[in-house]
């Protein structure tokens, strides 16, 4: 079947103006270049981006991530299903951009089985709708302190293309906190590919010219996520990335966005993210500590589904990811 050109699906955005980041053209081509293939299909007032993993014996898993975009119909999924079959997919793996309570239109169709999500299922929403103040006011009183804190401390924050000083941080913190990180090259398409289309900014924040630490904010539309994020041991006690958080909010707060995602905690419900992240530092309890403090609302996104494609295959895939602890099937 044909598949639409990016130059097609980047029309076909311009109806869906508010798409999830993951479903953008530029995230697309940055796949592109580093082990996936993206194709679209595009359905009348539905469409998906689709990224296509080549794996082991000539198969291949097909995931969409934040879609697909538009009213879904029937049709639509027929091309779907011709894409994937024709790019001998055995799965495809679907994750919704819509909330836990959302998902009326998924769990309706035929041939969908509720599975994990690769992106987290959990993350904090900060609404940049009110006043500068009023946002601060619904922050902890501890972030509050620490953000003016950083600012009499001497902590300068400035919007930056340096992606080297930027993967630095990124390396120095992947050691300590024992994260993979992305290649210097990964990083650097990224701010590309997002920086030239006015989508992307990078913020470092320094004491006396030197850098502490380093955000890479993205946008699209009127939302704004937080994905990548890093600092170093230096000078921590003058609490640079609460003044960071807090750049990159208000930045996104002037190009027009009315949330700030920070992307990313425990998939546990309050009350238990509340009695124990004073605690626990593994996994993503670390940043749920630090991003609990800028107010925001804990929000689930939707279960992911699969498709499968070939069951065999399938069977043997779940049963090797979930042996190595990989967290997709």
């Amino acid at each position: 079947m044909a598949t639409s050109s990016y130059t097609e699906w980047d029309e076909f955005l311009l109806s869906h103006p508010n798409a999830h980041i993951l479903q953008t053209s530029e995230w697309g081509q940055l796949k592109d270049h580093f082990g996936w293939q993206t194709k679209h299909v595009i359905e009348e007032n539905c469409g998906a981006q689709i990224l296509f993993r080549k794996l082991p014996l000539g198969i291949k898993l097909a995931y969409i991530p934040k879609g697909p975009i538009g009213k879904i119909s029937s049709q639509f999924w027929k091309h779907v299903d011709d894409l994937c079959e024709m790019e001998k997919a055995f799965l495809l793996k679907i994750e919704p951009d819509c909330w836990d309570d959302e998902t009326e239109k998924f769990d309706d169709l035929q041939g969908l089985l509720k599975s994990n999500t690769i992106q987290p299922r959990r993350t904090i929403l900060v609404s940049l709708e009110d006043t500068e103040e009023e946002i601060l006011d619904r922050m902890k009183q501890k972030t509050r302190y620490n953000i003016r804190l950083a600012g009499k401390k001497g902590v300068l924050v400035r919007e930056s293309n340096d992606i080297k000083a930027f993967y630095r941080l990124i390396e120095e913190t992947g050691k300590r906190d024992a994260f993979g990180v992305h290649s210097y090259e990964y990083y650097l398409s990224a701010y590309d590919n997002f920086y030239k289309k006015n989508k992307c900014a990078l913020f470092l924040a320094e004491y006396e010219n030197q850098p502490l630490a380093g955000i890479m904010v993205f946008i699209n539309g009127n939302r704004a996520w937080y994905f990548y994020g890093a600092s170093n041991e230096k000078e921590r006690n003058r609490m640079p990335t609460y003044l960071l958080q807090w750049h990159a909010m208000k930045w996104a707060k002037e190009k027009g966005c009315k949330t700030y995602d920070l992307w990313g905690i425990p998939d546990e419900e309050l009350p238990i993210l509340e009695e124990n992240f004073e605690r626990r530092s593994d996994g993503l309890w670390g940043v749920y500590r630090f991003k609990r403090g800028f107010g925001g609302e804990i929000k689930r996104t939707a279960s992911g589904y699969d498709k499968i494609y070939n069951p065999f295959i399938y069977f043997i895939f779940k049963a090797i990811t979930r042996y190595k602890g990989m967290g997709i099937g």
